[in-house]
Parts: C-alpha cells; structure tokens; sequence
C-alpha cells in the first residue's frame, strides 16, 4: 500500500457494485495477488459495505488476516466461507453478536489459525470451546465477556501453544488456574473480574514465562512476585500484604496500573517491586495520600496521579523523575499554579500534560509555554483560567498568545471554560494544532470562522456555542478537517446541519440534527430526534427549538437575550449583532453554578 499506483488500484477496484462485479469472477488473478495487498483490498470492500459472503470465496487462497470486528451482519453463512481460508493466520470476530457456538464450527480445520479475537461475542457457550480445541495450532485467544463457564475454561488446558489467553469478566477459579498450568508457554493473562482468590493466584507464579497479567476487581490481595513479569494490573483491588513466595523483587516490572486500588502501610511504599525498573505508573482514582515513593521512580515516562490527595507539597517527588517523563496527567488533583510553576524546568521531555479540573490559573499558560517546550498535547478544561493575564499596569493581555512559543502543541482542550471569542483569537496561530476541543456558551461564528484558517487542524469542536445559521453557511473548514463536533450549539437548525453534511460528505458532524448517515462509514449512530420533536409537530406545526435530551445541570443559553434578539439571531451572523461586552459577561445564574 505504500506504492500510489497500488492505492489506486485498490481504490478503483472498490469504487462500486459494479466496479466489485467486474472483476470478481476472475479467481485466478486473485489467487495470485500477495497476502498484503489481498487483505488492504478485504478491509477495504468490507469499509465501503462492498463484501458479501460469496465474494469471500475467492480470497480464500490469498487472504491471511482478517478483521470483522463489530459487525452485526457476520453470522454463519459468512464462517461458512471463511472455513475454507486455508492460509488463514488471524481472525478477529470480537463484538459480532450474531456469531454463535455453532458458526465455530467451520473453522476447526484451519490448521494455519494462530489468533482468535471472540471478545464479547455473549453467545459463544462452551460448545464453542469444544470445537476450538481441534485448532491446535492457536497462540492468541480472547474469550473475555463471552457465554463460557467454568466447565469451558478447563477444556483451554488442550491448546498447548497459547501464549496469549483473554479470559476478563468469565467466572475463572482457583480450580481452572491449577487446570491451566499445562499452558508452559502462557506469557499474557488476563482474568479481571474473575472469582480467582489468593489461593489461585499463588498457581500463577507457575507461570515461568509470564510477563502481562491482569487481576483488575478480583479478590487477589497479594501482590506476586513473579521473575518475569512486566506488566500488572490490579485496578479496584485492595492490596494489603506482599507475596513472601519468593524473595526477589519483581525486577523487570515495567508498566504497573493501579486505578482504583487501596492499600495497606505495607504495600502503599510500592517495595514489593523494583521501583527504578517502572516506566509506567497509574494510581488514578486511589486513597494515597504520601507521594515519596515518585522520587525513586527515575525511569518513569508515564505517571496518571488523577483523582488523588496529590498537590503542591508533592510537585517536588514529580519534578526528581525528570528527565525521562513524557506524560503527566494530574486532572482532579489540587494542584495550582505554584505547582505548575516548581514543576517547571525539570520536565524538559514532557509532550503530554493534563491540568483538567484544577486550581490552575492563567499564570500556568505562560509558565508552560516557556518552561515545558516539547508539549504536543494540553487538556485545561476546566480550570480557573480566563484568558487574560493582567501585568502590573498595562492592559490584560490574551494569556493563550503565549502558547504561540509551543511549537509542537497539536491537541489542546479547552472544554467547559467561560471564554470569549475574543480570549481565544490567539489560537487561530497556532498552525500545528490538528486536534482542538472548545466548549463555552460565549463563543459565536467569529471563533469557528477564525479557526477555519489553521492548515492541519483534522478535528475541531465548538460545543455549547451560540453559532447560527448564517455563521454555518458562511464556515469554509480547513481541507483537512474530517470531525466537527456541534454538540450542544441549540440555535442550530435541522436545515443548516443538513446543508452542511452535504456540502461538505467527508467531514463526520456530531450534532443531534446531524443525519445517520454522515457516520455510516464509522458504523457510529448519532442520536435521534426525541419523540418530543414528533409530539411538538402534530400540536403547532412549528419546528422544536431543540430535541436534545436534557441533562440534570442544563442550562437554557437563552436566558441571556430578550424576545427580539432572540428572533434576529437565527439567521444573523451573531458576532455582528450583539455588543462585545454582552459576550463576555458571566449571568448571575451561571455564576451560581
């Protein structure tokens, strides 16, 4: 696919039904194309809604992957076909809700299978285990959330090549470890909301080439000490004591998640592991109120401490990590601006910070852009910041122009904060941005206007916005913009979203007026219309000012102009209508919230 020619090709073969037809019966030539190109044409029939069953049929001998993942049409007729896949390397059925234990039936003969994908498809019983047991070949397994049982997780212990086994949410026990252990070569395991207790988890450590394991809301207490392992997850568990199984430290721990987890005085220091080893640290969503343990962690790159006591009394713990840290999300935590600030300077690597629903201030915005010059990704959603930045005696200035100096900046968020088309009118320099995420009910056409100008901006959202009609028909996107996200903007009409998706086919709106059919290619369905907007119909023949569900914090936007403002902004560009200070000033009922 790397040849432009070979992409046309493939692009004029999908081109249509007919397109499909013409070249569908000449099986010899598709014998002959190489596995790669063979599967890029596969998915790309199956992204157009090109493929049927009986076209599978001349892939059969081409073919070696393929990826049906959440398709609601595969059903047995379509394994039929795809039993005749002789060099058929993977599958992956995985949210398919119609593939049953009898549709696994085809494929027990393929010999050359090695991974199978059957998460969450909920009628794949233990019949289905049955019939994969004659796939001697398989290395890779997902049977998470599926229809099996205790029964069909003990036949597993047949499939003695498996190195990777997915079993989350199933009621595995302590009884099915002790089958499982005839797995030698098992080096993924993954049993989150399991039955498994101490008692089985102690089977685990059998498991001599181990290196992912997943004991997310288990009963497991213990953390193992297991040689060879590199990642753990023990997400919602309570984590009171330490494996005395072994002696050695769990030297090569690399990634360790955590979310969720209480601890106990013997775990919360972290010595059951290798502390300098770890690269990857979560302990989100957890009780922890001493945060020491940071500074031994020198090799850490990726630390998620959002939703803890963590604040400005810790920053100094983060700021001993250093060098080697990447990413850093403290969202929901109380850190500020001082924080900010002492962290400064000793993250010079970091490209990915998360300040969301923080004490932050404006004074951040600076201290970032000149401190922290490598960051590509920026979420300061909801936090204190306004957009100026007042110094000394002069006027305030837009704190956002600041963010000019990051020139690797490529996703900002800026969702849920009071700002104003004219606080925000630094961004449109911000040439690199591909992703932006805005959310505030004073912004108008002018900022979706002035944003248009940023070359590689891929997805922009404007949410809760008062855009009109107008505005929307006069919006040229940047050429490569690919998802508006409206949400929220109630002034909009029905026509106006309708009129855009056309005007502009390869662009996916998010709007309740957004037609289904801008996102069939993301087999995504926006939301319908509310029966209320039929009801409203029927009584007055008048069109509804909105069918969006109401949410419990809703706030209606027009509660800030009066009758006659409100009749001229419909089709009114409303950055020309209403006085600039009538946008930016906060209402007492927002202000109360």
């Amino acid at each position: 696919m790397d040849s432009p020619l070979v992409r046309l090709c493939i692009e004029e073969a999908c081109k249509s039904g007919d397109a499909v037809e013409r070249w569908r019966l000449q099986r010899r030539s598709l014998e002959k194309l190489p596995p790669h190109l063979a599967d890029a044409l596969l998915r790309r029939l199956l992204h157009r809604r090109l493929l049927f069953p009986s076209l599978l049929e001349g892939f059969k001998h081409s073919v070696e992957n393929i990826d049906l993942r959440g398709e609601s049409s595969i059903n047995a007729e379509w394994m039929a076909y795809i039993g005749g896949f002789a060099n058929l390397l993977s599958l992956n059925l995985s949210d398919c809700q119609r593939i049953n234990s009898s549709s696994l039936w085809p494929i027990t003969g393929l010999t050359s299978l090695t991974e199978l994908d059957l998460s969450r498809c909920m009628k794949v019983t233990d019949t289905g285990i049955k019939h994969l047991q004659s796939v001697v070949n398989l290395e890779k397994l997902w049977i998470s959330q599926t229809g099996v049982t205790e029964a069909g997780i003990s036949l597993l212990a047949s499939l003695k090549k498996l190195s990777l086994l997915d079993l989350g949410g199933l009621p595995v026990t302590d009884q099915n470890l002790i089958s499982l252990r005839a797995l030698t070569k098992l080096e993924y395991l993954d049993i989150w909301g399991s039955n498994v207790t101490n008692l089985g988890a102690i089977c685990i450590l059998k498991f001599s080439n181990l290196s992912f394991l997943n004991l997310s809301w288990t009963s497991v207490t213990q953390t193992l000490n297991i040689p060879h392992l590199e990642c753990l997850h023990m997400n919602k568990c309570d984590i009171v004591s330490i494996s005395k199984t072994h002696s050695s430290p769990l030297a090569s721990l690399k990634k360790l998640v955590l979310s969720g987890a209480t601890f106990s005085a013997e775990t919360e220091s972290f010595s059951f592991t290798n502390q300098s080893s770890i690269t990857y640290l979560d302990v989100s969503n957890t009780p922890l109120r001493k945060f020491s343990f940071l500074a031994t962690m020198i090799n850490l790159e990726h630390l998620d401490l959002s939703s803890t006591a963590f604040g400005d009394d810790s920053v100094e713990f983060v700021a001993c990590v250093g060098e080697s840290l990447r990413i850093l999300n403290v969202s929901y935590t109380k850190i500020t601006s001082v924080g900010v600030g002492n962290l400064a300077g000793h993250v010079p690597q970091l490209n990915t910070l998360s300040l969301s629903q923080t004490s932050v201030d404006d004074l951040s915005i600076l201290l970032i852009s000149t401190m922290m010059p490598c960051i590509k990704t920026l979420d300061l959603s909801m936090t204190r910041i306004q957009g100026f930045m007042q110094r000394q005696t002069q006027q305030a200035e837009p704190s956002f122009a600041a963010l000019q100096s990051l020139t690797s900046l490529e996703i900002l968020s800026l969702e849920h904060a009071y700002l104003s088309d004219t606080a925000l009118s630094p961004l449109s320099s911000l040439t690199g941005l591909t992703h932006l995420s805005l959310k505030s009910t004073y912004l108008t056409d002018f900022t979706l206007h002035h944003l248009s100008s940023l070359p590689n901006l891929v997805s922009l959202g404007v949410q809760d916005a008062v855009l009109t009609d107008n505005g929307l028909e006069k919006f040229s996107p940047p050429s490569r913009l690919r998802t508006l996200d409206l949400k929220g903007c109630w002034l909009l009409s029905k026509e106006a979203i309708t009129a855009l998706c056309k005007r502009y086919p390869h662009i996916k709106v998010r709007h309740d007026f957004a037609d289904d059919s801008s996102s069939l290619e993301q087999n995504q369905l926006l939301p319908r219309s509310s029966p209320l907007e039929k009801s409203g119909r029927r009584r007055n023949n008048q069109r509804p000012e909105s069918s969006v569900a109401v949410p419990r914090n809703f706030v209606d936007q027009r509660l800030k102009y009066n009758r006659e403002e409100l009749v001229a902004l419909q089709n009114s560009p409303l950055s020309q209508l209403l006085p600039r200070e009538v946008l930016v000033s906060v209402p007492d009922i927002l202000a109360d919230l």
